[in-house]
């Protein structure tokens, strides 16, 4: 009988560890995520979830730990580093700029300019920029009346659906979205978490953090457990429940004791 072989992994963050003075706020933590998986990283408040997603994003540099993307070692130095490969971030606050139309934000920083002199003079080119930003919305299935509104007239699943587009516009192989659909109503997480499926259904490997243990299970096909900044559990979504994965976010894990201990 064939035996399958195991999928490697896009992105492998291996004893990473991080301190800020006296403060430790990772030490050997341990991570994975697969092109066309959602890889969801929990764990309860001081879990260590914000900086690892930090110097995943390449926003600040561990203490210690290896990165490896294809296999291959990497030193993420900089946001635009993790940029050049083809690593964006989403977070929070979402970074939109809401007085500028859907079109603005989807290039904000990476505007095109009109060839020639014309474009050397610093003259953008709106028409391009319009144009792919409908069709990068259209390709997530995100419905605008126009790309050429201010974002400010957007409801707030609206403005997560426009920092998600601009993400997998520019990262085409690892997009990171931290509490995506905080803040959000039932029907607007709903959309949020379609989009996550479909952008994992065109390859691209999403690292998704999470308070919400029901958001996390429908839509995660792994789960990484982070505790007191270390990587306790690694597992598949449909090989655990909810339960564990919460009895481990606590400690109350008789494993995670006996690990402990030892």
């Amino acid at each position: 009988m064939d035996v399958a072989t195991p999928k490697a992994a896009i992105l492998e963050a291996r004893g990473i560890s991080k301190t800020f003075g006296r403060v430790t706020a990772l030490s050997d933590a341990t991570f994975s995520a697969y092109a066309g998986e959602v890889s969801a990283i929990v764990g309860d408040n001081g879990a260590g979830k914000s900086t690892f997603i930090k110097i995943l994003s390449g926003a600040i540099a561990p203490s210690g730990g290896d990165f490896l993307l294809d296999g291959k070692p990497v030193h993420l130095t900089s946001p635009q580093d993790a940029r050049d490969h083809g690593i964006e971030t989403v977070y929070q606050d979402l970074a939109l700029a809401p007085s500028l139309d859907v079109a603005s934000n989807l290039f904000l920083g990476r505007e095109a300019r009109l060839p020639g002199i014309l474009g050397r003079l610093g003259f953008l080119d709106d028409r391009l920029m319009r144009a792919r930003a409908r069709q990068e919305l259209e390709d997530l299935q995100v419905g605008l009346s126009s790309v050429s509104q201010p974002v400010f007239t957007l409801s707030g699943g609206q403005r997560q659906a426009i920092a998600v587009a601009r993400a997998t516009a520019w990262g085409k192989r690892i997009v990171i979205m931290d509490e995506p659909t905080a803040a959000l109503g039932v029907r607007e997480s709903a959309m949020v978490l379609k989009l996550i499926e479909r952008i994992k259904q065109n390859g691209v490997a999403v690292i998704m953090i999470s308070h919400s243990m029901p958001e996390v299970f429908e839509v995660a096909d792994r789960i990484t457990i982070l505790r007191l900044g270390r990587t306790v559990r690694q597992m598949r979504r449909d090989e655990t429940t909810m339960t564990d994965v919460v009895a481990f976010m606590t400690g109350a894990s008789v494993e995670f004791v006996q690990e402990i201990e030892r």
